[in-house]
């Protein structure tokens, strides 16, 4: 795409609730360059003109924690979900023997092509294969053809001995290495859990971490089986554990915060860790304690993932169920700051961490991801104040995605490749891994 992009007559989000209304955005080269009144831009020859028509403009969505591929790999039927935490491991892990980086690539494409579908334009990704360098190539690859934006890692564990976690670690590694400065896709190191990792493993990781100044990414007292087995094998829970062992701090990406209290919650707050709130399935240990109270009141650097099932749109659902019910009790005074922050604010942060430039924001200077809503928001003529702006954006249609400058969603549609074929290829490569899987069980 030639010259500017030019959204004309939009309404302009901003997270303490105002909107500005008749506004013009120019983006030129992956960043926003002008914000003002629209009668003030006009239409240079070359510009790709967007109108809004009174559209509402935002930035784009962040899924702090997902499984592109590995969610789909979960068979149809809902009663796995139903399963031992540990059943339902080993399940996992057969499977993901048996998916290819071919079936990776057409996985990953599907899921990004959705994901940009809904609004989002950054996900932190957790991959789990036995193809390590493989299956992170396969996924740059899906995501700079549909254009998201992507940091990816694997899911190292120590269950199938030293040597493979090593070799795992090792791919992992040189990844990212590779992938430091790329524009769109970034590398991590990952790990699956505490429960699942020797202390060698972590140190490790920590190491390396530290050393190609990337992030990290894992699963954070992910269930029962994460508490009892990490106490019972190293005399610790699990934050404190990977606290010692240098996994907490501004590189971290922690997902599945399920099972925390609040020493530990503060602890989180303290390292500047950032933790990815699955809304739908937290709780703390604490008798009497709010769900989501303690997170919630503590935590600043803080947003919302998927885990791979369902949108984001859902966990924004089950945050506001959370919220009301915390503010109903006389904790929580501001709903609204509390769910822009988790939308829009926390994730702002990570993606400023992760590619150096300012975010969630739709200002001058700010990253170019963007998303225009089938929304024309109500406003008070005097202070642009527009009540319950964050709901809108879980129930209003996805008209364009913008990421890093470039339209990859218009008008609902995606842009350059057709959405069926994608899905059609998803469907045949989960049917290969099923079939194998069936054949080599």
């Amino acid at each position: 795409m030639e010259g500017r992009l030019l959204l004309k007559n939009c309404a302009v989000f901003r997270a303490d609730g105002r909107v500005r209304r008749g506004m013009a955005v120019v983006v030129e080269g992956g960043v926003i360059r002008r914000v003002a009144p629209d009668v003030q831009v006009p239409v240079l020859p070359g510009d790709w003109e967007v109108a809004c028509r009174g559209r509402l403009v935002a930035p784009g969505l962040v899924d702090s924690h997902s499984h592109l591929v590995n969610g789909q790999l979960l068979p149809p039927n809902g009663q796995f979900l139903l399963l031992p935490p540990r059943e339902r491991l080993e399940r996992m892990r057969r499977v993901a023997r048996h998916v290819t980086s071919e079936d990776i690539e057409a996985l990953t494409r599907f899921a990004a092509a959705r994901a940009l579908r809904d609004g989002v334009t950054l996900v932190v990704e957790h991959l789990a294969c036995s193809d390590v360098a493989g299956g992170l190539a396969a996924q740059a690859r899906a995501s700079e053809s549909v254009g998201l934006r992507l940091v990816t890692s694997h899911s190292t564990h120590s269950m199938d001995g030293a040597s493979q976690a090593d070799g795992w670690l090792e791919a992992n590694a040189d990844f990212a290495r590779r992938h430091a400065k790329h524009r769109l896709v970034r590398g991590a190191l990952g790990f699956h859990a505490s429960y699942t990792c020797e202390d060698a493993l972590l140190s490790r990781i920590a190491k390396l971490s530290n050393e190609l100044d990337v992030p990290t990414v894992f699963h954070l007292a992910e269930n029962e089986d994460d508490l009892s087995t990490t106490y019972a094998r190293h005399g610790q829970r699990v934050v404190p554990r990977l606290d010692a062992l240098g996994l907490l701090g501004p590189r971290a990406i922690a997902g599945y915060a399920r099972a925390l209290d609040s020493a530990e919650v503060a602890r989180l707050e303290q390292s500047q860790t950032f933790v990815s709130l699955a809304a739908r399935g937290v709780r703390t240990l604490e008798r009497g304690t709010d769900p989501m109270e303690a997170i919630l009141l503590r935590l600043h650097l803080l947003g919302l993932g998927t885990g791979g099932h369902g949108t984001l749109q859902e966990e924004l659902l089950a945050a506001l169920v959370g919220v009301l019910r915390i503010s109903r009790a006389g904790h929580l005074p501001d709903v609204d700051s509390t769910l822009a922050h988790l939308l829009v604010s926390g994730p702002a942060e990570l993606c400023t961490r992760l590619f150096g430039l300012p975010s969630g924001t739709v200002e001058e200077g700010s990253i170019a991801d963007l998303v225009v809503y089938d929304s024309v928001p109500a406003a008070d003529p005097e202070t642009g104040y527009s009540p319950y702006l964050i709901g809108q954006l879980s129930r209003s249609p996805v008209a364009w995605t913008v990421v890093d400058g470039r339209v990859r969603v218009r008008e609902g549609q995606l842009l350059g490749t057709d959405y069926v074929d994608l899905s059609r290829a998803a469907t045949e490569a989960l049917e290969r891994v099923w079939s194998r899987a069936r054949l080599g069980s």
